[in-house]
């Protein structure tokens, strides 16, 4: 079967994603950044190998085929978003936080949700819907904003000073 357009748009998406990386670790803090960009990965690469396996969700149309997740979303698109919704809460109190991660995964959730029904990118499987890809979403995205918070604390404690 020709899946001309689902790879067309998984280049897109690919070209756009490395564009905004670029631009993304423009800002400072890198570090903070950076960090916030591979936990993401590699949270989003576990989990979306498990809801694979588990046989919850499936890709079956992949410009990567060695991968049976989604390795455009998982490792780019994904972190990424979740850097910026981390830069945009740098400041935020805990219900902006809250409130914040919903303005990142209900149009993400959309997305997904449009590429579920009209196109071969994605299938949910088992139970798995809509619902729950947003609730999954802000959850990662609540928990990368825990993440680095913990790293900035940890950071900012006063070093002890050897005798």
């Amino acid at each position: 079967m020709n899946h001309k357009f689902e790879k067309n748009t998984l280049r897109f998406l690919l070209i756009f994603g490395l564009i905004a990386f670029y631009k993304l670790m423009k800002k400072s803090p890198t570090k903070d950044w950076m960090m916030v960009f591979l936990f993401k990965g590699y949270l989003s690469s576990i989990l979306d190998k498990l809801v694979v396996r588990k046989g919850y969700v499936n890709y079956p149309v992949k410009l990567f085929k060695s991968f049976d997740i989604s390795f455009i979303f998982d490792y780019l698109l994904y972190p990424i978003a979740c850097v910026y919704y981390n830069q945009v809460t740098k400041s935020s109190n805990i219900t902006g936080i809250i409130l914040k991660s919903f303005y990142f995964s209900l149009p993400m959730t959309i997305v997904e949700h449009f590429f579920e029904k009209s196109t071969s990118l994605i299938r949910y499987k088992k139970g798995w819907n809509t619902y729950t890809s947003l609730v999954t979403l802000t959850t990662t995205f609540l928990i990368s904003r825990g993440f680095i918070a913990i790293i900035r604390k940890a950071n900012n404690k006063p070093v002890p000073e050897n005798s």
